[in-house]
């Protein structure tokens, strides 16, 4: 039973079509003088104007202003951890982005549209939540997150409605009506980057 709030941002677990996620990722770059932003495992991401990574400022409450990837752009998926080298040249395969960290950072992204994610709410969902769409509870930010697990803590909003909106719901990971409901989601067309004709 989900009874407590502990949210997590998005965790894929499988593909839309009933498929086991085999963990795929796609690589991209950091910008290499350095993001002023954490960005946590579980948290969505864009490719911003200058070409590399960066943690979504909107919440995804609608597909247009608010959309995950700004007016009419969709995210590009959902970070799960990067690479980049220290201060003493060590190698660093890290839970999350450290604010600030310059040089190359190898960035390691959940992209494909038709992976489900298990996601939080931010209060109680019923049965009839089934097939409406909802988005971020709060926008994600630099203290979205544990900089000790690396965890995002986005939860998503238990508000659910049937206009256009950034997650799906398809599916309950706890029992429907728990006072803090553990869903499963996947991106709206509209709200990912790859399915969506605007571009930046």
């Amino acid at each position: 039973m989900a009874i407590t709030a502990s949210p997590y941002g998005l965790k894929p677990v499988k593909r839309v079509d009933g498929m086991p996620y085999a963990g795929a990722t796609e690589q991209f770059l950091i910008d290499p003088a350095g993001e002023a932003t954490n960005i946590f495992n579980g948290q969505v991401v864009i490719v911003g104007a200058d070409g590399y990574l960066a943690i979504s400022t909107a919440t995804g409450a609608d597909i247009t202003t608010n959309n995950l990837g700004g007016s009419g752009v969709g995210a590009v998926g959902v970070f799960v951890g990067c690479e980049f080298v220290n201060a003493q040249g060590q190698v660093i395969n890290s839970q999350y982005y450290p604010s600030g960290t310059t040089g190359v950072v190898k960035a390691f992204v959940v992209t494909d549209p038709n992976v489900v994610f298990q996601a939080q709410l931010d209060g109680s969902g019923a049965q009839t939540i089934l097939g409406t769409n909802t988005f971020f509870a709060a926008v994600q930010s630099t203290s979205t997150g544990s900089t000790r697990t690396g965890n995002s803590t986005s939860a998503l909003d238990a508000t659910v409605q049937a206009a256009a909106a950034a997650f799906r719901v398809v599916g309950f990971a706890s029992t429907p009506g728990d006072a803090y409901t553990d869903v499963l989601v996947k991106f709206n067309p509209s709200a990912h980057s790859y399915l969506n004709n605007v571009g930046l």
